[in-house]
């Protein structure tokens, strides 16, 4: 009774879905593309990636609503294929910037889709059109329509690099009603740290064990690392890259930064500022590319000369400010940059992944907020990888502090490289598990 009311709701709620994709398309213009994916509607035949696709094989399926949980899948994906030669991928996403990302991972016969709206026509549509071996959620995302629909067709559905807090849990007992056979649903569960494996569990969840983190296994882009890297070596400043950075946070470095160089008042300063704390080159990557127009014109506003990603030419341009606008670039950003602020943990947002920065050599300061990452966070801050700070002021001189010690900075480095490569092999782990399951799918 529960589920059909809120199969009600969600099918009620179609048009508003619509008429939101209309306005984020707007600024995204990936979120107007194949709407009707979104509805369990499909135009091409499965496994066809608009190249010449392969009618064999059978479909892993990997759901990956976002940006993050995409980079992350990636090495979920290179072990998947190692492990089961015959599959092809079947890529789904909720966001615009994870579909772009997902398109790196595709081969030919593999299929690319939005994640159906969770209502019980769209979802059956969906798994009858692609008829997936296995259902592999990343990190996440758990849909009652979908995991009642998969149980029911004996498609067995699996949370992979599971991770949940403390926050989620509570929002999840509140609809214990919703969450609780959704959890139990699923046909097994790996967590990527014990404290989510016990939170997992308390909500029923079938967690077979605990097998990392998957952003551990991944590689950042050599090519990408190499170009940051050559550019720093001819810069006089050190970089800081403010990475990941959410609405709200980029206004508060502005403020701190303008009170270290004592700027003219907001009124007299039509002319080009002084030079921002002049000890370091800064550099914002905003974590949304809708905003990247908006932290431009904020920085703008507030006196800062600006040059943007997008507009340099061969190297980067001279100004008080550098903001990244561009995607898949998170290598090169890390590469240029002696030390990171970590986007999302000055707000209550729960941080951002470090664990790109580790692995690029790049350490952290971070805010008091990484309740999405307690794991890593807790692991990056013991090794010496990275350090903590109660507000983003703080945050500030704390990096400048590590930028006139060089011999600690340069432990921090090492630390951070060393950690990245302490905790491989959460990918390979996971596709083994999944082979297990699905060679138990087949099993009379």
């Amino acid at each position: 009774m529960i589920r059909f009311l809120y199969s009600v709701l969600m099918g009620l709620l179609q048009p508003f879905v619509r008429a939101k994709l209309r306005r984020r398309a707007s600024a995204e213009p990936g979120y107007g593309e194949y709407i009707e994916e979104r509805f369990g509607h499909y135009a091409e035949a499965p496994g066809s990636t608009g190249s010449h696709s392969d009618t064999n094989g059978f479909y892993v399926w990997v759901h990956a609503v976002s940006l993050g949980e995409t980079r992350a899948a990636a090495p979920l994906v290179a072990q998947l294929r190692l492990a089961l030669p015959g599959m092809r991928l079947l890529l789904t996403h909720g966001t615009a910037t994870g579909r772009e990302q997902g398109r790196s991972l595709l081969q030919d016969g593999d299929a690319q889709v939005w994640q159906p709206w969770d209502t019980p026509g769209a979802v059956q549509r969906f798994l009858k059109h692609f008829q997936p071996r296995v259902g592999l959620l990343v990190e996440t995302e758990i849909w009652p329509n979908m995991v009642a629909a998969c149980a029911r067709t004996n498609i067995p559905l699996c949370l992979v690099n599971a991770r949940l807090s403390e926050k989620s849990m509570r929002q999840a007992r509140r609809l214990a009603w919703l969450s609780g056979p959704a959890y139990r649903g699923l046909r097994a569960v790996w967590a990527q740290a014990p404290e989510d494996a016990r939170r997992l569990s308390a909500l029923g969840a079938p967690v077979l064990g605990v097998t990392g983190n998957f952003k551990f296994d991944a590689t950042p882009d050599p090519a990408l690392l190499e170009q940051g890297r050559n550019w720093r070596q001819v810069l006089a400043r050190p970089v800081v890259v403010f990475a990941s950075s959410r609405e709200g946070e980029e206004a508060l470095l502005l403020q701190k930064l303008k009170r270290l160089s004592a700027l003219a008042p907001v009124e007299q300063a039509t002319t080009a500022t002084k030079n921002i704390a002049s000890e370091v080159q800064w550099l914002i990557v905003p974590r949304h590319p809708q905003r990247f127009d908006a932290v431009v014109q904020l920085c703008a506003e507030q006196g800062f000369s600006v040059s943007r990603r997008s507009q340099w030419d061969g190297v980067p341009q001279e100004a008080d400010i550098w903001v990244g606008d561009s995607l898949g670039e998170m290598a090169l950003y890390y590469g240029l940059s002696d030390l990171a602020l970590l986007g999302g943990s000055f707000e209550p947002l729960g941080g951002q992944n470090l664990i790109e920065a580790a692995a690029c050599g790049c350490p952290v300061v971070m805010g008091p907020h990484t309740f999405n990452f307690v794991q890593a966070t807790e692991l990056a801050v013991a090794a010496g990888a990275a350090f903590e700070a109660p507000d983003l002021g703080l945050a500030v001189e704390k990096a400048m502090a590590l930028l006139r010690s060089q011999p600690q900075l340069q432990m921090a480095r090492h630390a951070a490289l060393d950690l990245s490569l302490a905790h491989r092999g959460a990918a390979a782990r996971t596709a083994q598990a999944v082979k297990n399951i699905v060679l138990a799918s087949r099993s009379p």
